[in-house]
């Protein structure tokens, strides 16, 4: 299963370490806003990168986009897990 997910008022880096958090281990790529990553767990993996995006004139926010790759079940439940821990990061 692939699904694909933005998340906005997060880095990349806390992305990854959120990931980490959730069994992965960053195999490739750096944590840093500017460059693509990824990170890998038991039977999934998620790449992340990163933009700075226009939400009000001039104000931007940097997103976060997630590929999140593996079993259906496994995907689904990162995915909640994930969003939950970027849901409390504010932004």
């Amino acid at each position: 299963m692939r699904r694909e997910e933005a998340f906005r008022g997060i880095s990349k880096r806390l992305a990854v370490h959120y990931l980490e958090n959730l069994g992965g281990e960053l195999v490739a790529g750096e944590r840093e806003d500017d460059a693509e990553a990824e990170v890998a767990g038991e039977d999934w993996t998620a790449t992340l990168s990163a933009e700075k995006v226009s939400v009000a004139g001039s104000m931007k926010l940097t997103e976060v986009s997630v590929v999140f790759e593996g079993g259906e079940d496994t995907v689904e439940e990162l995915v909640e897990k994930f969003t939950q821990k970027a849901m409390r990061a504010g932004g």
